[in-house]
């Protein structure tokens, strides 16, 4: 416990803020509760602090930049014109940071009580996190990072090459660690039950995620590693079914619940984008009324169908004459489900795997990603859904990606990574959009590592060609 609390205090000092919520977390800190630390001990409150975290920005964040929805009314500014603050990466890396050092703890729990599962949930938990802050900001701390402890303070920070080697070398002996006959011995964990083998299949599922995701680096041999995993379920298993996917199931029980505390402020002046809708709407697809309401008439109230409001947009709020479609606020109310790493995205990476022709079946794969993605927000794909031919594989990049995008739905920040990957699918642009009408390509660094952590900040603008939103991240090529 003296370490946990050492820990909070060193990086407090450092400018990485320590916010607790409610619930979970007291279990980190209450000596009433716990003598001593377990591998178990910390590993719900981790698992419900990063998806509570990565839901909340999934809204905040991407559904603005990949215009899923916007704030409205907004004649001026908003994230969705790209108009980034430098403030937008602290909670991130606040909260991030916080439970990486969680995270730490656990694993060196479960290398001293030699616990080979929970080292290896340990390890996986660890690439997870580590993945979307360098994806975030590009190169970060991590050698030196969350070891106050050990006297360092201001920790360097690391390429983005070197994180990736890291926790895909990590993902990798996780996978061997996994023992099937040994169960995990503590408390339930929320996300699979003490599934050993479904925590193997996250590990092997997050790897195909980050292997995609550098796969524009040729060096890393990205694709054909993919390849050999999909070619070797035996040695690499990964996900099968939606029912195993990495799906937070919110209980609405305390402490595991909504991360909003009032459903409302879910879509509390929010309205659906044109692009996410329309698509939708030439699909005719049912994920609509699982997600969005429906539009209004102004003055009948009538209703007009599912209809949005363009992303970005030029002009005044009243040239819109119609109550637009906004977030079913059902998908934040208890229960609900914050997904993490689905089957359906496994499917999709098969899909472009063999639409590049690594395997075979791009097809195949990519109708079993679409009935996944329908699936998994609990609709049900009709059985002519295919029969639009918008619907059908038509052997692109670009309708992989299409249907990707809705796939990755709520999921953390994957939308806009794996645009800023793909450059897909094709996002409309508008006059009032800042930044050239660029995709904002990272986050600048909060503000307090310039003030705190003065010369290993210097060093990571270099490493990254300069602290700006447009500055291209190591796999960004």
């Amino acid at each position: 416990m003296k370490k946990i609390k050492i820990t909070a205090i060193i990086l407090l000092l450092t400018g990485l803020t320590i916010s607790c919520s409610e619930g979970f977390e007291e279990l980190n800190d209450n000596p009433n509760l716990i003598s001593e630390i377990s591998p178990g001990t910390l590993l719900n409150p981790i698992i419900y602090g990063v998806a509570s975290q990565n839901a909340l920005q999934s809204v905040d964040v991407t559904f603005n930049l990949m215009q899923v929805s916007l704030p409205f009314p907004s004649i001026t500014g908003g994230l969705h014109r790209y108009d980034v603050s430098n403030n937008i990466g602290n909670s991130a890396w606040n909260n991030y940071y916080k439970w990486l050092s969680n995270i730490r703890e656990m694993r060196m729990a479960a290398v001293k009580a030699g616990d080979v599962n929970y080292e290896a949930v340990a390890l996986t938990l660890n690439a997870l996190v580590y993945a979307n802050l360098t994806d975030l900001f590009g190169p970060v701390p991590m050698t030196e990072a969350v070891r106050g402890e050990d006297g360092i303070l201001y920790p360097k920070y690391d390429t983005q090459e070197f994180i990736y080697e890291t926790i895909l070398a990590d993902l990798e002996r996780a996978n061997t660690l996994y023992d099937v006959s040994k169960p995990m011995i503590y408390a339930e964990d929320i996300l699979f039950q003490n599934n050993i083998l479904k925590w193997k299949k996250f590990t092997n599922s997050l790897k195909m995620r980050l292997l995609l995701r550098v796969s524009n680096r040729t060096e890393m041999r990205a694709f054909e590693k993919l390849a050999n995993m999909s070619d070797h379920p035996e040695i690499y298993p990964v996900f099968t079914t939606t029912a195993e996917s990495a799906i937070l199931k919110v209980t609405g029980v305390s402490p595991n619940v909504s991360p909003w505390g009032r459903p409302q402020d879910f879509n509390l002046n929010i309205k659906m984008a044109s692009f996410f809708i329309d698509n939708l709407n030439t699909l005719e697809d049912p994920r609509r009324a699982i997600i969005a309401t429906g539009a209004t008439a102004l003055v009948t109230n009538a209703p007009i169908g599912f209809k949005g409001i363009t992303s970005g947009y030029a002009g005044a709020d009243s040239q819109f004459k119609y109550n637009a479609s906004t977030l079913l606020n059902v998908q934040a109310t208890n229960p609900m489900q914050i997904y993490i790493l689905t089957y359906a995205e496994v499917e999709f990476i098969k899909a472009e795997l063999a639409q590049r022709g690594y395997i075979t079946d791009a097809a195949g794969h990519y109708v079993k990603g679409v009935k996944a993605a329908i699936e998994q927000v609990k609709a049900t794909a009709p059985a002519n859904y295919f029969d639009n031919v918008q619907a059908q594989y038509d052997g692109t990049l670009d309708r992989i990606m299409l249907q990707k995008y809705y796939a990755l739905y709520f999921t953390d920040y994957q939308q806009w990574f794996e645009y800023r990957r793909t450059g897909l699918p094709v996002l409309p642009t508008t006059t009032a959009m800042l930044n050239g009408g660029i995709m904002p390509s990272r986050f600048t660094y909060p503000d307090n590592q310039q003030i705190k952590n003065t010369e290993n900040y210097q060093e990571a603008i270099q490493m990254i060609g300069g602290d700006n939103i447009n500055s291209k991240v190591w796999w960004d090529k």
